[in-house]
């Protein structure tokens, strides 16, 4: 059953709320990569990207 208009305001509330969008642009064939990476990891796009994030910034502050 698609959503109701009541549950497609409460969805863009909450996005507007409580995440932001960053475009992150890689060249050519390599969203492909990324996307196969990601789904053999069991992950979207959005959670592997935010994790290598994640796991990048932690080993940037240890070597401080």
């Amino acid at each position: 059953m698609p959503p109701t208009d009541a549950q497609k305001r409460a969805t863009a509330k909450w996005h507007k709320e409580k995440v932001e969008d960053i475009k992150f642009r890689v060249p050519m064939g390599e969203k492909a990569i990324i996307k196969a990476h990601a789904d053999q990891q069991g992950e979207s796009v959005n959670a592997f990207l935010l994790r290598a994030a994640h796991e990048t910034m932690a080993r940037d502050q240890d070597k401080s």
